[in-house]
């Protein structure tokens, strides 16, 4: 699959340069261009994309040493917002980077960017729920949930909104 977790990065790059560098971005993943991403027009299909922020996200959130996913609680998607900022062609490598922007009461919003060659492709606003999985109603954070996520807050921001 090619799937790889990078090392994560804590320096500022300029904040006025929001999608400048994946570093802004603490989580970051490699992976590859399928061909099965490409659409008719030759490029990777914008749907594709959706599949790239989710594949950033999962793979942080569902990854029981990370903490970020107690027993009986959940992560669903409530909201996606894409910016398409560049094409992007088979055959490549991509970049996905991830911060945590906002705690929320039950709920976690991210910044997430996919990097081509150096270059921010597409970037995203996403926003997900916390559920109880038995009753599949959304759930306050736990404490110990959001301090776990601390460690992935994009660069420059601050979670709480204080």
């Amino acid at each position: 699959m090619g799937l790889k977790l990078t090392e994560t990065a804590r320096e500022c790059p300029d904040p006025r340069r929001r999608y400048a560098a994946p570093g802004r971005l603490p989580y970051r993943l490699t992976d590859n261009v399928r061909f099965a991403d490409l659409g008719p027009n030759g490029h990777v299909n914008n749907a594709v994309y959706a599949t790239y922020f989710e594949t950033g996200r999962v793979t942080l959130v569902k990854d029981r040493s990370m903490g970020l996913m107690p027993p009986g609680l959940g992560w669903i998607m409530v909201r996606l917002d894409i910016h398409f900022r560049a094409e992007l062609h088979w055959p490549g490598k991509i970049e996905l980077g991830l911060g945590l922007v906002k705690f929320g009461r039950t709920s976690t919003a991210f910044d997430q960017v996919v990097f081509s060659e150096g270059k921010c492709v597409a970037s995203a606003r996403a926003v997900t729920v916390m559920i109880d999985e038995a009753t599949r109603r959304p759930t306050p954070l736990p404490a110990e949930v959001k301090e776990n996520f601390r460690r992935w807050v994009r660069c420059g921001v601050n979670p709480d909104g204080d």
